[in-house]
């Protein structure tokens, strides 16, 4: 994990909103049709459906998310589903409260 791209992808207010929106998924978005919404993450269209910009922008958001190591993807048939890695996140505010 890159700190600095870690705060790159937090330095925007909408990609902020879907890290803290995922933390909670049950609470901010609907209930999958199949699966489990914390075993699987949250399909991408309804991640795009509450951001309400462009589906390009939005791929964009969550693949810096990704990058960042925030949230991890999962292919389910045609679907994408995001989650956060909560094993990186604790990592992060580990080293965060150590060193600075």
């Amino acid at each position: 994990m890159e700190l600095l791209e870690v705060f790159k992808a937090l330095s925007n207010e909408t990609r902020m909103q879907i890290i803290q929106w995922l933390k909670d998924p049950e609470i901010h978005f609907p209930k999958p049709q199949n699966g489990d919404i914390q075993e699987d993450g949250v399909c991408v269209s309804d991640i795009h459906k509450k951001v309400g910009l462009s589906q390009s922008t939005v791929s964009l958001y969550l693949s810096m998310l990704q990058n960042a190591g925030l949230i991890k993807a999962k292919r389910i048939g045609q679907f994408t589903y995001y989650k956060r890695d909560e094993e990186n996140i604790k990592k992060m505010t580990e080293w965060l409260s150590k060193e600075l």
